[in-house]
């Protein structure tokens, strides 16, 4: 018997930011480091809004006003742990069922006063249903969270040569 793929893509990166700095970035600034094409608005990109608390949302804002909550905050533990589900389907629109959603914890790590190991699990990925491995493929792709990853870590220094791991 063949091992089955595994359901949950992980990537890791140190950055230089303290903790706090980090994780505040992370959640609350997350416009800034976000790869503007990575969004399933139907117009133009505004801002994304990253809502501080659990039950809050992810969000995209176009320049119409339009919204597209495309995450739900299920855990908000500053500086230390954030998880949020990942409520977008095979065919990269809004999933209203949140059985059918996968979900995506990022683990701060102190490695110093300067320094922060940022590790990234997206998990549950077969949640998606039938195809699922198209998610995964997407998610765990150079263009997926290991680009975000190396993004948020030239936002915070961007002199940064970081690559995720």
């Amino acid at each position: 018997m063949g091992d089955s793929p595994s359901t949950s893509v992980e990537s890791s990166i140190v950055v230089d930011a303290p903790i706090d700095r980090a994780f505040a970035v992370f959640t609350e600034d997350i416009g800034s480091w976000w790869p503007p094409e990575h969004h399933i608005l139907q117009g133009e990109l505004a801002e994304m809004v990253f809502e501080p608390r659990v039950g809050g949302h992810v969000y995209d804002r176009a320049t119409d006003g339009s919204e597209c909550h495309w995450a739900r905050v299920l855990a908000y533990e500053p500086p230390h742990r954030v998880v949020f589900s990942w409520d977008v389907n095979l065919q990269w629109q809004i999933e209203g069922d949140p059985a059918k959603t996968s979900q995506v914890e990022v683990r701060f790590l102190s490695e110093s006063a300067e320094q922060t190991r940022v590790v990234l699990a997206h998990r549950h990925i077969d949640r998606h249903g039938d195809g699922w491995e198209q998610v995964h493929g997407a998610v765990g792709s150079p263009d997926g969270w290991g680009a975000g990853l190396t993004r948020f870590a030239r936002r915070l220094d961007p002199a940064s040569m970081a690559e995720p791991s």
